[in-house]
């Protein structure tokens, strides 16, 4: 992935950074979605995300102001036969210093396979993935049930934190599903690190050490997804 980053001047501009642009640039899909919501917000981010940042009461995450927002940000990772991208890459700064934001948007799409699903494909690359991404997380082993796609976004959310040498990473799920379609995928995630988690709300990982960790789930403004599809004619 190169360095050079070009300002957007609309949503339009994120289509060509998609990996399969034709598939899944779509009214009414999270990708176009996400685009809109974002450039929307410029110069800071979507107020549903600024609020629910305030709302973990931590010290890391107050007053947090946007410095940099990058879409479909790429992470190379052990094994595998692609990067994981994460959806926009929100470089924030506040009293307490710097804090990586990486943004996972949806709408009705799941997470992707299971972590079992993964396995069953029998490669060395994804198995050296998998394991190493388990391992990153501080964990021996997940359930096969977890969604891999939370596993790789978060890891890549440290990943990109320790980077920059930012304070603390926050993976942060932007659901545009008007039900919260796929949060309890979500919840059963962070379970994982033995934290109950809601809509709205962002929750410290305790970790042993290491750049902080937090996980969220925000839902995202539906004009986005619904002025996108009128438009569109859907």
């Amino acid at each position: 992935m190169k360095r050079i980053v070009v300002p957007t001047q609309s949503p339009e501009d994120w289509k060509r950074l998609l990996a399969k642009p034709d598939l899944h640039w779509k009214a009414g899909y999270s990708a176009m979605t996400l685009a809109r919501s974002w450039e929307d917000a410029q110069p800071g981010v979507p107020p549903e995300i600024a609020a629910a940042l305030e709302s973990a009461d931590d010290p890391l995450l107050g007053g947090l102001r946007l410095l940099l927002a990058i879409p479909e940000y790429q992470v190379e990772l052990p094994g595998g036969q692609r990067p994981s991208q994460t959806d926009v890459l929100a470089l924030m700064r506040g009293p307490e210093g710097l804090v990586v934001v990486a943004v996972e948007g949806k709408v009705d799409e799941p997470f992707g396979p299971t972590v079992g699903e993964k396995r069953s494909e029998a490669s060395a690359g994804v198995d050296e993935r998998l394991a190493w991404l388990i391992a990153r997380l501080g964990f021996d082993s997940v359930p096969d049930t977890i969604r891999y796609q939370l596993l790789h976004r978060t890891v890549s959310a440290l990943l990109i934190a320790e980077r920059f040498d930012a304070g603390g990473a926050v993976m942060l799920v932007h659901s545009f599903s008007p039900t919260g379609r796929w949060f309890e995928d979500f919840a059963a995630f962070a379970s994982l690190f033995g934290v109950e988690t809601g809509a709205g709300s962002i929750l410290r990982i305790n970790r042993p050490a290491g750049v902080p960790l937090f996980i969220g789930w925000c839902a995202g403004d539906q004009r986005f997804r619904e002025r996108v599809s009128r438009q569109s004619g859907n």
